[in-house]
């Protein structure tokens, strides 16, 4: 700028140094503004690293506690139970297949089920006589689901049949044991 006084040129230069300087106005600003640069990141990176790793350990006693989590997570959903098809059947008794399959609902009366020893409740029923009732367990009637074909043999059901009426009133007699099943091939 040829044609402008000396004195606007001044002015206008202290403008400028006054817009670029930062608030470190010494060596000492600069160097405490280093040091703590450094330092805080520093100490909130090792404070955080303690957090993180002291949080992730387990309290004493938990280690049982979590094994036993883990195995109850992991644990098999369901089993194969091998039988030796050829080897002697032991056939529950009519008392047995009660207490493993019927009880819980004839126990209790759950569902409309008429409970063990009831006669009120097993009248009627024991009146259809025992093959009706023995059709009932295994095909299921009402809230009874079918009992035929699970755990039990039909024989060890109609046991059970004959355990829970003669409870309730009944005077059927034992059903007689199946003959044992010839062998495939005789020799």
């Amino acid at each position: 700028m040829s044609g402008t006084p000396d004195h606007a040129k001044d002015h206008h230069d202290q403008d400028d140094d006054g817009a670029h300087t930062g608030p470190i106005k010494t060596p000492k600003q600069l160097a405490w503004a280093v040091f703590f640069a450094f330092v805080i990141p520093i100490i909130a990176i090792i404070m955080l690293a303690n957090y993180v790793t002291t949080d992730s350990k387990p309290a004493a006693g938990t280690e049982a506690l979590e094994a036993m989590a883990v195995a109850a997570r992991i644990q098999p959903i369901g089993g194969i139970e091998i039988k030796d098809a050829s080897g002697p059947a032991v056939l529950k008794t009519g008392e047995q297949v009660f207490q493993a399959q019927c009880a819980a609902c004839h126990a209790t009366g759950a569902a409309g089920a008429p409970k063990l020893g009831d006669a009120a409740a097993w009248g009627p029923r024991v009146g259809q006589g025992f093959a009706t009732l023995v059709d009932h367990a295994l095909k299921g009637k009402g809230a009874m689901a079918p009992q035929g074909g699970g755990d039990f043999s039909d024989f060890e059901i109609s046991r059970a049949v004959v355990y829970l009426a003669n409870q309730g009133g009944a005077k059927f007699e034992e059903p007689k044991e199946p003959a044992p099943a010839a062998s495939a091939a005789a020799n």
